[in-house]
């Protein structure tokens, strides 16, 4: 590190399992995430005396959820017209190279389209173990953060979906694309992730907060797409089509998720405040 600048050329991949199938940081990464966050929301079951059947369920509808939401994500909201050409692409790990298919892992998973797929996977396991849907996404939204800072740590080691020139003496300089510094932006959403994380588990601990179903998941949903939306600002765009968008599509994706989390917090805080009136009332009557 010189003057303020990392220069950042760790190697994608870890080892390899076979001749043909790699390891790579960022899907240690993704899985690890995954079972912090499940851990998370174990530990808060356990804390609450519910019972852990079913939760293992839980864990494979959110990873299906997640990896089939981001492919399809990917796939239609920033390169349609390809995969519309090449179908078979979308939900195999392959790619045609030369003329002949070889495997490549799934290299691209949007991050809102995992968002839409978990809620999908959620409600459908909701409707089969009844459960309610507002108080699961309630407890769930205190470990997603967590898995989304590890998602993008590994991006970070993969040196991808980094930001734009830091026009300094400043940043990290990702080696395997150029040698300019750049915003890590990979880090920023990871910091911003954990910082939510922290934001919500206080959050938790008030009884009124845990009771109001909807609150956290909606607070959760605010502060992270808020987050997702301003530091977009300083990452590079992921596809050409964006280069003469005002905002990019991540940006505009992350405004229906930002209205819906503000409409939950206000009407679960105006619920909060009708029952405190109607508290106050009742005791000054007695």
């Amino acid at each position: 590190m010189t003057n303020g600048v990392l220069n950042w050329n760790v190697d994608p991949v870890i080892f390899m399992i076979t001749d043909s199938f790699p390891l790579k940081y960022y899907g240690a990464f993704f899985a690890c995430g995954l079972l912090l966050g499940y851990a998370i929301v174990r530990k808060i079951y356990k804390k609450e005396h519910l019972s852990l059947d079913n939760l293992d369920s839980l864990l494979v509808y959110v990873i299906v959820g997640t990896i089939l939401g981001a492919r399809l994500g990917h796939c239609f909201f920033y390169e349609p017209s390809y995969f519309l050409q090449h179908p078979i692409e979308i939900l195999l790990p392959i790619q045609k190279v030369a003329g002949v298919y070889k495997f490549v892992g799934f290299q691209g998973l949007a991050s809102h389209g995992g968002t839409i797929g978990v809620l999908i996977a959620i409600i459908l396991y909701c409707r089969k173990y009844k459960v309610k849907f507002l108080w699961l996404l309630d407890r769930m939204a205190i470990g997603v953060p967590v898995t989304g800072a590890f998602i993008r740590l590994g991006n970070f080691m993969n040196s991808e979906i980094y930001g734009k020139p830091t026009n300094g003496n400043w940043g990290i300089v990702f080696q395997r694309d150029d040698l300019i510094p750049r915003h890590p932006t990979q880090l920023y959403e990871a910091f911003a992730y954990l910082l939510i994380f922290g934001i919500l588990l206080y959050m938790y601990k008030f009884e009124k907060i845990r009771n109001a179903s909807g609150l956290i998941f909606g607070t959760f949903f605010m502060l992270l797409f808020v987050a997702r939306f301003i530091i977009e600002f300083f990452k590079e765009n992921q596809e050409s089509f964006e280069n003469n968008m005002l905002i990019n599509m991540g940006q505009i994706l992350s405004i229906p998720f930002i209205i819906i989390g503000l409409v939950l917090v206000i009407w679960k805080m105006k619920s909060l405040q009708s029952q405190s009136e109607s508290q106050s009332q009742s005791q000054f009557t007695v």
